[in-house]
């Protein structure tokens, strides 16, 4: 196996991340840092704090030249750093000296590190965002079609009420949508700029530290946080609890689908994949099984990066060093837990027949609850409880349905508190909700 999954040939169609593995590799790094150096110098040339004619090349030539990886893996590994290998062979590739002096002024390794990973952020935000948008329509599609189909819900693993197949479509989606409409203010409140220099002073850059951080900002499109953030990183936690925010629902969504996919249930079918080596009768739950699988590693990974948050001084190595290690895998392992989702979200088919079995089955306990509130119209609610628990005892010591027993004891109850049609309460509204907000947002 692969150190990660994500770069496995073995395992590339189990952990698809999609365009999102694309920015977390060596080359994006690299000329995600190229193009912050490029946007350095041309505001600082705008401003007059480098000589224009040198912004305006340097500028250029962070579009056009490209640095091998591997050249300055040497350079990285002595410094602990990339960032003073790239700007050397940068330098170098200029082969321009009277310009390339220029380059990284007033900077320091972490401004464009940080600034670099701040626009990948940005990328793997958005694509969260478009496959965010097609998981919660395609979601609820299905809750507006099924609004109405009752089937058991179910606590501590365990039937409890009747729900309908809508509004558990719903339950899988409505956290989705809050992330998708929080997206906005995270953007706002986390996808920095930095520009601070060695120790977070900007001393390098005198009094016009502040009109170049902001410039910066523009230019990429990114946040001026009007501060260092060396030491706060805030903005990355922030990031990477709204991903575990999602990561938490899709989990949800995975985990109720290995159940209701189970042989004992057999209440919603996925396609044709998860086939057995040696059980033919066997359909495995792969991608909810994936989906699972990812949130356990980012569980673990999230608290690396809690752990790294807690910098020494005015900046600190080893703390940065392993936020390095945790963030790229973070994003990825919620790419990849989109991607299941998104072919989950479409391909999902409730089985009715299954479903009506299931509510029928139990001996009809599942109308215990409905059961105690109608004999609360006859008797006090106390009473009534007791005597519901009563017949569910005797429901299971006879092995006769508990509508039976009941209504022969109580001939004035209706039969309809024993029909899951009567007993859905807010599930249908709940699916319906969901759906038009879908539609919304």
């Amino acid at each position: 196996m692969a150190a990660s999954v994500f770069d496995s040939p073995l395992y590339a169609q189990l952990f698809a991340t999609g365009e999102a593995g694309r920015l977390f590799s060596d080359s994006a790094a690299i000329r995600a840092m190229l193009l912050v150096e490029g946007a350095l110098a041309k505001v600082q040339g705008s401003l007059g704090v480098i000589p224009e004619i040198s912004a305006a090349a340097i500028h250029r030539a962070s579009m056009e030249i490209q640095v091998d990886p591997g050249a300055i893996a040497t350079a990285t590994g002595e410094n602990g750093v990339s960032v003073p290998g790239l700007v050397a062979a940068f330098r170098a590739e200029m082969n321009a000296p009277e310009h390339a002096q220029y380059v990284h002024w007033g900077a320091t390794s972490q401004d464009i590190i940080d600034t670099a990973l701040m626009l990948r952020l940005r990328q793997a935000l958005a694509l969260a965002e478009a496959d965010l948008r097609d998981i919660i329509a395609a979601l609820a599609l299905q809750a507006r079609e099924h609004a109405y189909l009752a089937m058991p819900a179910r606590t501590y693993g365990q039937q409890a009420t009747p729900t309908t197949w809508g509004a558990i479509l719903a339950q899988f989606g409505m956290p989705l949508a809050d992330a998708l409409e929080a997206l906005g203010a995270l953007r706002a409140s986390s996808l920095w700029v930095s520009l601070s220099g060695a120790a977070g002073t900007s001393s390098a850059l005198g009094s016009k530290a502040a009109a170049t951080r902001a410039a910066l900002a523009d230019a990429l499109g990114l946040n001026d946080p009007a501060r260092t953030w060396h030491t706060n990183r805030t903005p990355i936690l922030r990031i990477a609890d709204w991903q575990g925010q999602v990561m938490a629902a899709l989990a949800h969504m995975g985990e109720t689908l290995v159940a209701l996919t189970g042989s004992e249930t057999g209440e919603i079918t996925l396609g044709g994949a998860g086939a057995s080596s040696t059980m033919p009768q066997k359909q495995n739950p792969v991608r909810p099984s994936a989906m699972v699988a990812l949130h356990h590693q980012f569980t673990g990974l999230r608290g690396t990066l809690q752990s790294a948050s807690a910098h020494q001084h005015q900046r600190d190595g080893a703390a940065w060093f392993a936020e390095w290690m945790a963030v790229p895998q973070l994003s990825l392992s919620l790419a990849a837990a989109l991607q299941h989702a998104r072919a989950l979200s479409g391909g999902m088919a409730p089985q009715p027949v299954q479903m009506r079995a299931a509510l029928d089955g139990n001996l009809g306990l599942i109308h215990a609850e409905a059961l105690s509130f109608a004999l609360a119209g006859l008797m006090p609610r106390p009473e009534a409880q007791a005597q519901s628990k009563a017949l569910c005892l005797e429901a299971r010591a006879k092995q006769t349905p508990l509508s039976k027993l009941a209504l022969v004891a109580y001939p004035d109850l209706s039969p309809q508190v024993f029909d899951p049609a009567q007993n859905l309460g807010e599930a249908p509204a709940l699916a319906l909700a969901f759906a038009d907000r879908a539609a919304a947002l």
